[in-house]
């Protein structure tokens, strides 16, 4: 595998592999875990290279939040991702992704303004433009996120089209641990006893999906999913929303696809999670 950290030599090895086959892109921001593993497995399937960026992206994060203590472990990572056969690692520096002088923003309308984009102001530019850069600097065929940060990707998938990249977005499903507890980099914030409470946000979800795709009321089944969120120990719930699971506008149609997505925090520690649901009409 190769590590690169500077944009010329990227583009030179980009190029070697980009004449033995397609090249997928799996961006990350380190401290990997099963769930990226799912998406640089379900990348092999599709391409014939496999490309992993690491970048703690610094434009993402608002004031207050964790960019200083975000969970950072290149030697692990680099292993993992050996072992698991990626062709390249793209590990550059903040100064290389954001040289001096920078001044550009990439801002996706739409599906950005509600849940995370009112809760976390700028976040999603941050995304937009660090996937942006990511994509012109490796340029793949295909990339892949996890529908764990379900509108993350829908943001993603708009910038793609709407920038006419050419690139194929994938999704892949939400990897969770036998608790059912999404997995994420975050999840290393909790201790013991609030990594137990923490069960209760998958297991409302799926409660509330569950009765709603049976016909129940989406606001009760809401409201109710609220309640055993808060019981379990959570101080803060962010959003519960029911939104169209492609444009992400409230109150869906019974016939779409739908998708309930929550974001809660427990001591301190945000974690967000979301679940289909299916067309009801």
């Amino acid at each position: 595998m190769q590590t690169i950290r500077q944009l010329a030599p990227l583009r030179k090895a980009i190029a070697a592999l980009r004449a033995e086959g397609t090249v997928a892109l799996v961006p990350t921001m380190g401290a990997l875990h099963a769930g990226h593993m799912a998406l640089i497995a379900e990348a092999k399937v599709h391409a014939r290279h496999v490309v992993v960026s690491i970048f703690v992206n610094p434009t993402q994060f608002g004031p207050g939040e964790d960019l200083a203590t975000y969970p950072r472990r290149p030697t692990a990572d680099s292993n993992m991702l050996r072992e698991a056969g990626v062709s390249l690692l793209w590990m550059p520096e903040a100064a290389t992704v954001y040289p001096a002088g920078f001044a550009t923003t990439v801002s996706v309308s739409g599906v950005t303004e509600a849940m995370d984009g009112a809760a976390r102001p700028g976040h999603f530019d941050g995304v937009a433009t660090v996937v942006t850069k990511l994509f012109n600097q490796v340029r793949p065929d295909i990339a892949l996120f996890g529908e764990k940060d379900y509108q993350q990707l829908a943001v993603i998938r708009r910038m793609a089209a709407d920038l006419d990249t050419g690139i194929k977005v994938i999704g892949v499903v939400t990897q969770r641990d036998a608790d059912g507890v999404a997995l994420s980099s975050r999840n290393a914030y909790l201790t013991e006893e609030n990594r137990v409470k923490a069960r209760a946000l998958p297991r409302a979800l799926g409660e509330a999906a569950m009765t709603i795709e049976k016909g129940g009321d989406p606001a009760e089944a809401i409201a109710h999913a609220r309640a055993a969120i808060e019981r379990a120990g959570f101080e803060a719930i962010d959003y519960l929303d029911l939104r169209d699971a492609e444009t992400l506008t409230a109150d869906p149609a019974p016939d779409r696809p739908a998708r309930l997505l929550v974001a809660a925090r427990i001591d301190g520690t945000r974690l967000i999670d979301n679940l289909p649901v299916a067309p009801r009409g």
